[in-house]
């Protein structure tokens, strides 16, 4: 399990082959738009919304607001050591 931050208007790739299978991200601070792999902008989501990052067609994650966002990402190999 790690943090990703997000400064204020910032904007980070989401390529698929570098995250597992089933990474799942949860915001746990501010708040993020996924950006989808067809250009169009996808849902603001809020602190406690969750999303799959592989296979969904998230290519990016962005920071709508002036604040740094904070998204914690899961990882099956996390969930093994919980």
């Amino acid at each position: 399990m790690w943090t990703l931050a997000l400064r204020g208007g910032a904007r980070v790739a989401v390529v698929a082959a570098e995250w597992y299978d089933d990474a799942f991200g949860v915001v746990t601070r501010g708040r993020v738009r996924l950006e989808l792999r067809d250009g169009e902008m996808g849902p603001v989501l809020g602190r406690g919304a969750g999303f799959w990052l592989r296979g969904t067609g998230v290519r990016a994650l962005r920071n709508p607001g002036r604040r740094t966002a904070r998204v914690r990402i899961v990882t099956p190999s996390s969930w093994r050591q919980g």
